[in-house]
């Protein structure tokens, strides 16, 4: 019998843990955790030493304990309270606090008595509901978890509840969220951090939250967010972030599908959106704002404070019960797709998948514990921002920084200086924009602190080039670059501290990423999806990285490349126990995306360098196929053409199913305080425009005059990238400028950044339909 069957039949592996109890910090919650309790007999396996243990020594763990006591490993308090519970004296005193406690109903401590009696997880209880197959589609049906027989993947599978007590234990006064709150810095400890959960779980609970049902979280990053997703988790319920650019049907959809008894939304504007379709909803029972005064009274609607005091009626143990009955292979999360070509579908994941990409991802991100600094600010209702900002977190006992609402806008670069992040994710355009931001800068510079800057950047891309090929490498001048330049670039960006800059959830140019390792900033990418939990394939060290390359496997996890053409190139497909459990209440769509092996199909195309380094080649999605039948993947060209072209802003390749490739194409532009483009050219734009005697300050000029000059570029521009085409059918024939550029409040951009390609191709249809007007004619 292999592990994973062994450890279905057997109800899984299991610790047992010490019932201990803290108070938190915050008069505002009641601590609750003294009566958290694990009830299930089952195996007692230590969580440190165990993880990679063979299937035959598990099964002579679980003979050896089975008769023993619960281990309760030794406290550092003087009181050692716990230790000594059994003897009388100790246990009447600890009964006579805990009645004052129930009395007093909330009560502060001092941190040395807060220490004095930690929670403890060095034995927890850890089960699986029993399973029979890989994947799901059912929210209350658990699955088999792909655990290997020894090494990387075969860690012993834990539930969220287990991980946070981890964390908690070993680092509960370090500082685990920082916000601000009427313009004053606020810190949570994770031992707040662990109660605000819990009494959110709570008041979940008072909501009429049913096990397996949805809480839809409806607003920007903030405390309340985290508090909600995980109460909810630990209630039994399915925590399910929704998009804040969602419109109230797509809202509606969301919080239909996922069931949801209770919705949380962050203001008034998001409020509006779920009034609208509240009546579509028949498993809503309360709606909780975390932000800003009520503007109106009605049934069911609380405020962020008086949804946290409605749980202080729940008894502990109810929690405790259901806390012990969550199993680490069963669903506690939904991610929900952006629904491009369709209704979103909403990623089920079970505690294993989230627990063991954190705690993998984490020993890859950071060799420390409770020294990492993280900054929120992409949407949290993505995989990849939840990931890094609530689950690595989690792992490593990181301090996570919370963004202003507006940090897309412009702020962003406030938070960063403030926190110095010691690593930070950000998606292809936030770093476009530092790009254009900078060259902007440079653009007004004397022409000696170019030169200067100029030559510190060559001496940045011959570093980091001789470090990627395993050189080491030390160009001279390399410290003076560094003092004169890269330090106080990295320093302006609030990036001194970060060593780790991540980038990922869509693709990124060459151009970028020369640009920023020419600033000595190598940009490591990240390739995975909600399907995957986030990630499956790393770069981590400028000595294992590939430019252009999105990294190699993560340990315990494979790849392979279903039906490799002559190049090499195939569909990546996914192993591992990040892979997801299905889509909710979508068996025929589960069933496409995983095979009959249980292997995730990406839908991407990519290859495999000697030395295991993966590169995304295109999607088969958007594959063009001409009409003369072939096959041409449209990033690889729009790349080339923005790459020659400084002043486009966004390109989109068209030409399915048509006899020539053409090119959508938009200027950069300045954009408003929403983040939206605006008509007025940016300020690398309008140097070219005053270099060519052009004196135009408005996108809507330029293509309204046909403006010669920047017509005459952008077409040599096109003929310089065409030429580089590996067959004629890749060339790019027509192109046209649009009169706005792409955006997200537009729809064009999904809530990454990434290029929505299908909504383009129907906003621009008629434009689109122009370019190919002559040639249709001629057919």
């Amino acid at each position: 019998m292999s592990l994973e069957d062994n450890s279905v039949m057997s109800n899984g592996f299991a610790t047992m843990d010490g019932t201990e109890n803290f108070s938190s910090l915050d008069a505002q919650t009641v601590s609750d955790a003294s009566d958290l309790k694990m009830h299930s007999k089952l195996i007692e396996v230590d969580l440190h030493e165990s993880d990679s243990a063979p299937a035959a020594e598990r099964q002579n763990i679980e003979t050896a304990c089975e008769a023993a006591e619960p281990q309760v490993e030794p406290l550092s308090s003087p009181e050692k309270a716990v230790e000594e519970e059994e003897k009388g004296e100790e246990e009447e005193e600890k009964k006579e606090e805990e009645e004052l406690k129930k009395d007093k109903a909330v009560e502060e401590l001092s941190s040395e008595e807060t220490k004095a009696v930690p929670v403890t997880s060095a034995n927890l209880a850890t089960t699986l509901s029993p399973a029979e197959q890989l994947w799901s589609t059912d929210r209350d049906q658990a699955v088999k978890l792909r655990i290997e027989g020894s090494g990387p993947g075969s860690e012993t599978p834990i539930t969220v509840h287990q991980m946070f007590l981890e964390t908690v234990e070993k680092s509960g006064d370090h500082t685990a969220l920082v916000f601000k709150k009427d313009g004053q810095q606020v810190t949570v400890t994770w031992r707040q951090y662990y109660e605000q959960c819990r009494a959110a779980a709570k008041s979940f609970l008072k909501l009429g939250l049913e096990r397996y049902r949805g809480v839809a979280i409806l607003g920007f990053n903030s405390p309340e967010w985290f508090y909600a997703d995980i109460g909810c988790i630990l209630a039994g319920g399915l925590a399910t972030g929704v998009y804040t650019t969602n419109s109230p049907e797509a809202c509606q959809y969301v919080a239909a599908n996922c069931e949801a008894n209770v919705i949380v939304v962050e203001n008034q504007k998001q409020l509006d959106k779920i009034l609208q379709v509240r009546d579509q909803l028949p498993h809503l029972k309360a709606i909780v704002q975390y932000k800003d005064e009520l503007q109106q009274k009605l049934p069911d609607l609380y405020t962020w404070e008086e949804f946290m005091k409605l749980g202080e009626e729940v008894p502990n143990d109810r929690l405790d019960t259901i806390i012990d009955s969550l199993r680490a292979n069963e669903c506690c999360s939904l991610i929900y797709t952006s629904g491009t070509t369709g209704n979103p579908k909403g990623v089920m994941l079970s505690h294993d998948n989230l627990t063991w990409t954190a705690r993998t991802s984490a020993a890859l991100l950071s060799n420390s514990y409770g020294v990492e600094v993280l900054v929120s600010y992409l949407p949290l209702s993505h995989i990849a921002a939840q990931m890094i900002d609530i689950w690595v977190s989690m792992s490593f006992a990181g301090t996570t920084y919370f963004a202003e609402p507006d940090a897309l806008k412009g702020s962003l670069v406030n938070t960063l200086k403030e926190a110095r992040p010691t690593c930070f994710l950000g998606v292809p355009r936030v770093w476009e924009k530092m790009q254009d931001k900078m060259k902007a800068i440079g653009g007004k510079a004397s022409p000696m602190r170019k030169k200067v800057a100029d030559w510190a950047k060559s001496i940045g891309q011959r570093y980091n080039h001789s470090a990627m090929n395993g050189e080491n490498w030390v160009p001279w001048g390399f410290m003076l670059a560094n003092n004169l330049v890269f330090k106080k670039v990295q320093a302006a960006l609030g990036l001194e501290r970060s060593r780790l800059c991540l980038t990922g959830a869509a693709p990124i140019t060459k151009e970028t990423l020369e640009y920023f390792m020419s600033l000595n900033i190598p940009l490591m990418e990240v390739y995975g999806m909600s399907e995957t939990s986030g990630p499956h394939t790393v770069s981590v060290t400028i000595n294992d990285y590939r430019l252009t390359s999105c990294g190699k496997v993560m340990p315990g996890c494979k790849i392979k490349l279903d039906k490799p053409d002559n190049d090499g190139i195939g569909e990546i497909c996914f192993w591992g126990r990040n892979v997801f459990m299905g889509y909710l209440n979508m068996a025929e769509k589960t069933t496409e995306a995983l095979d009959e092996d249980g292997w995730l199909h990406s839908g991407d195309l990519g290859r495999l360098d000697d030395c295991n380094f993966l590169f995304i080649t295109g999607r088969i999605k958007e594959l063009i196929i001409t009409a003369g039948g072939e096959n041409i993947p449209p990033v690889p060209i729009e790349d080339a053409v923005k790459a020659e072209i400084p002043i486009l802003s966004n390109a989109m390749l068209v030409g399915d199913k048509l006899k020539f490739l053409s090119m959508l194409l938009t200027l950069k532009c300045v954009l408003d305080d929403n983040g939206e483009p605006t008509d007025e050219l940016s300020p690398e734009v309008l140097d070219f425009c005053r270099q060519n005697g052009i004196g135009a300050t408005k996108v809507s000029e330029i293509v309204a005059n046909k403006e010669e000059a920047v017509y005459k570029a952008i077409q040599e521009g096109m003929e310089r990238a065409n030429a580089k085409s590996t067959s004629n059918a890749q060339k790019v024939q027509k192109w046209v400028i649009l009169d706005r550029d792409f955006s997200l409040l537009g729809g064009e951009l999904g809530p990454t950044m990434k290029l929505r390609r299908p909504i383009v191709a129907k906003m621009y249809q008629d434009k689109i339909e122009e370019l190919y007007a002559v040639s249709s004619e001629k057919q």
